[in-house]
């Protein structure tokens, strides 16, 4: 899995896939980014370390990954903030039984009380990590839990020893996966060389 995602490969359950473009929401066509954080100079920003401060509240847990229907039901939530591209199930980006993929695939789950209000699912190789999906409960939105969880990802692997997390993939226009393009130490694949280069500030 490390071979594939430093070549800009990435996989929902047993679909393995890379593209360089895709069709944009106004029409034309997105140029497609591939992202990797070099785990060992990210530095959390100031906007991200109160993200933390702000979420220090919450209870967090990260198990190995597995479907039930609470997480079910918290992704017809979520999704219904999209309005492009609207995925059908969790298990279009998991498959249905995400314990028993390619690699080991951990979550993090989020907690206010008891009461589950976010998630993020990612795969563990032997030297890197690659996050599949991320969801909250809309009414927290207030709180940047995808975020949150995208930084208790990079704790988790840099604890962990690993040198990159993939966190999927952008575009080189403007789009609502910028967020990923915020994190220090962040590197991109150039499809024309097939090299990793840093990411232009």
């Amino acid at each position: 899995m490390d071979g594939l995602w430093a070549a800009g490969w990435r996989h929902f359950g047993r679909y393995f896939f890379r593209y360089s473009s895709q069709p944009g929401e106004q029409g034309g066509a997105q140029t497609i980014t591939p992202l990797r954080i070099d785990l060992a100079s990210c530095s959390f920003t100031k906007s991200q370390r109160r993200v933390l401060a702000r979420n220090a509240d919450l209870r967090h847990d990260i198990a190995p990954a597995r479907l039930d229907d609470g997480l079910r039901v918290m992704f017809q939530h979520h999704k219904r903030r999209f309005t492009h591209n609207i995925p059908g199930a969790l298990e279009t980006f998991l498959g249905s039984d995400p314990g028993n993929g390619p690699c080991e695939c951990r979550m993090v789950r989020v907690f206010e009380g008891d009461r589950l209000i976010a998630a993020s699912f990612f795969d563990v190789g032997q030297a890197a990590a690659s996050s599949v999906y991320g969801l909250f409960e809309p009414e927290f939105a207030k709180r940047s839990l995808g975020i949150f969880t995208m930084l208790l990802e990079i704790q988790h692997c840099r604890e962990s020893g690993l040198r990159w997390l993939y966190p999927g993939y952008a575009t080189h226009e403007s789009s609502a996966y910028d967020y990923k393009k915020q994190f220090r130490g962040t590197e991109m694949f150039d499809w024309s060389t097939g090299e990793w280069r840093p990411l232009p500030a």
